[in-house]
This record gives C-alpha cells, structure tokens and sequence, in this order.
C-alpha cells in the first residue's frame, strides 16, 4: 500500500484500500493524522508521510523549460537547476515570480528555501534572458577599440 499518490486539481486523491477522498481542504499535518488513523483499520502500525510539493513553471533563459514538481526545501538554485540549469545568457540573479501574468516581487536569491518564498503553486519561475549588450560585450569592446584607434590616427596626422 506504499507509493507516491498525486492529488488531482480537484482536490482528490485515490489511496488502495481508502479509494478516492477529497483531501485539498485539509491541512498537510491534519492530513497526515486523519490518514493514519484511517489506515489504522488496516494496518497495525501505520507510518503515514505527507509532503505537499508546489507545481511550478520554470521557464526563461533556462535549458530545459517546464512544469516541475518542487519539494518546500529545495532552494530557488534547485529549482533552477531541475530545469537544466540556467542558459548562457540567463541573468541568474534575476528571478522572476509571475502569476496570473503579474510579477510577484520577492527576494530570490539562489539560497532562498522554496518554503520560505511566496512561490505557490501554478506559479512560474522566470529567468529574464541578459541585456543584448551584456551577452554580446565584445561588440561594444570591438566598437571602443576601432574608434579609439580611428580619433588616435587623425591626431596624429
């Protein structure tokens, strides 16, 4: 009777033996005791863990864009990391919460625990992409160097 049971969008789930029980409105660890002593029935001992992961999107300037289920002590890093880590031109100190399509303001830093954020589920993780100018510094530099050796020739002419 062990294994991993996901909880629908309505709210349900289905467990062996209890069937489907609608289990959205009850607080994890109030979960965790109601389930138990359901179980009791059954089992002599039951050892029951409840763990409510947030359903979140990753997507921006990361490798592998996607829906990812996050466990509350993952760190912001981590979740990044699931979705590949960030690309190349991702601002890795820049992550966005959207939500409902309004950016939630937070502070994210990479060390920030996922069960000490706003994040909720639904939500999505956005790694804004760098400034054209910071991803391509060697055309600025490349421009610098010609002008300067261009305004160096005519003054010495």
């Amino acid at each position: 009777m062990s294994g991993d049971f996901s909880v629908s969008g309505a709210g349900r789930v289905v467990l062996p033996r209890l069937g489907e029980l609608q289990v959205a409105s009850i607080p994890a660890d109030s979960l965790r005791r109601f389930l138990t002593d359901r179980y009791r029935v059954y089992l002599n001992n039951p050892s029951i863990e409840v763990l409510v992961l947030r359903r979140v999107s990753v997507t921006g300037a990361v490798k592998t864009p996607g829906v990812y289920p996050l466990d509350p002590t993952l760190t912001i890093s981590d979740a990044i990391a699931l979705a590949g880590g960030p690309a190349d031109d991702g601002k890795r100190d820049k992550v966005e919460i959207r939500r409902g399509g309004k950016v939630i303001v937070a502070d994210l830093r990479n060390d920030v625990v996922i069960a000490d954020s706003p994040i909720q589920s639904g939500d999505q993780l956005y790694v804004p992409t760098k400034a054209w100018l910071t991803r391509n510094a060697w055309v600025f530099s490349g421009v610098v160097t010609t002008v300067t050796a261009v305004i160096l020739t005519r003054a010495l002419r």
